[in-house]
């Protein structure tokens, strides 16, 4: 698996951080001259880190939702993958649904970090083209649900905490993944994770997409990543519906209210965990030390909740959602 880089190419189809990948290109441009040369360019090159750091801050502080949802997106945004490389100190991948087939599109195994044992289910993107192909893009299939209900209930039976990582657009649309009942197995998870008698924490990494998300959604604690979004559908395909053309899509991301900081509002999140200056993108390292941090934080906390009292709130926590939260 490669390891991200700590920074986006120039290229990186982001129309608002092409200034400052101008200016990054710049600052590389004069420490390979300061290096390469006898001119003393520190001072420069210090002033031009400066105005870097302010021109991201102000460029990242004020987002358009769709602009947001394009930064979830990112190809060098850490995906699953990432976080199991750079986060877990072991990891046993867990394949099949014993019904049908091994979906890549999600993944699921057995984790430890930082002494903390838990099962681990997230959707899986891929990073070559290759690899997207074969996970559909993080779509997953009726057997990729069954997959992670299975081995829920393996982590049950073995009291195992339960963590998962949301990064998909969707469940996959095909009339393969209908006729195997898609619907029903999303609609089962559903159901089911309301029951599973250990602590379950969801994460949305990067796009939250409808009953693909919500298909490992549930849980005693669900966080966001500052720029990930989460939605009952994708902005493109609000707009097609709504207004039948996907030039519409910006405006259907301002509607949707599908943001980290519209969701915490509407309290369908417990937690934003703020990402590193210009995103998760830009520094992967940071933002999944960050991700850690909190995870193992709630792995203690949840621990000590007695089993009724646990799953008490789990049912109470969803009947509140939509309700606004007060300042």
């Amino acid at each position: 698996m490669t390891e991200p880089t700590a920074k986006p190419s120039v290229q990186d189809g982001l129309a608002f951080e092409r200034p400052l990948s101008d200016l990054q290109t710049k600052i590389d441009e004069l420490r390979k001259l300061n290096s390469g040369s006898h001119l003393e360019l520190a001072g420069e090159i210090e002033l031009l880190e400066d105005r870097l750091r302010r021109q991201t801050a102000e460029v990242y502080g004020q987002l358009s939702p769709w602009e947001r949802v394009n930064v979830a997106r990112h190809a060098d945004r850490p995906m699953t993958s990432d976080y199991i490389q750079l986060m877990l100190d072991d990891f046993v991948e867990l394949h099949g649904d014993r019904v049908f087939g091994d979906d890549r599109a999600i993944v699921t195994g057995l984790a430890t970090m930082a002494g903390e044992r838990f099962l681990l289910v997230g959707h899986r993107k891929g990073k070559t083209v290759k690899d997207r192909l074969a996970c559909n893009f993080g779509c997953a299939h009726p057997e990729g649900y069954r997959k992670a209900m299975q081995k829920m209930r393996m982590a049950e039976k073995w009291k195992l905490p339960i963590i998962t990582f949301i990064n998909t657009p969707g469940a996959y649309p095909g009339i393969g993944a209908e006729e195997r009942g898609q619907a029903s197995a999303i609609a089962r998870n559903i159901l089911e994770m309301f029951d599973v008698k250990v602590p379950i924490i969801c994460l949305v990494i990067g796009e939250g997409g409808s009953g693909g998300a919500l298909g490992i959604g549930v849980g005693d604690r669900i966080a966001m990543l500052e720029n990930s979004y989460y939605s009952v559908i994708s902005p493109e395909g609000c707009a097609a519906i709504l207004w039948k053309s996907g030039d519409k899509a910006p405006e259907a991301a301002d509607a949707l209210k599908l943001t980290s900081k519209d969701l915490l509002r509407l309290g369908l999140v417990d937690k934003v965990i703020e990402e590193p200056l210009g995103g998760a993108h830009r520094d992967p390292k940071a933002a999944v030390e960050r991700v850690k941090q909190q995870l193992l934080e709630w792995l203690r906390e949840l621990r000590t909740l007695p089993l009724p009292e646990l799953l008490d709130q789990r049912y109470r926590k969803f009947r509140r959602m939509g309700t606004p939260v007060r300042p």
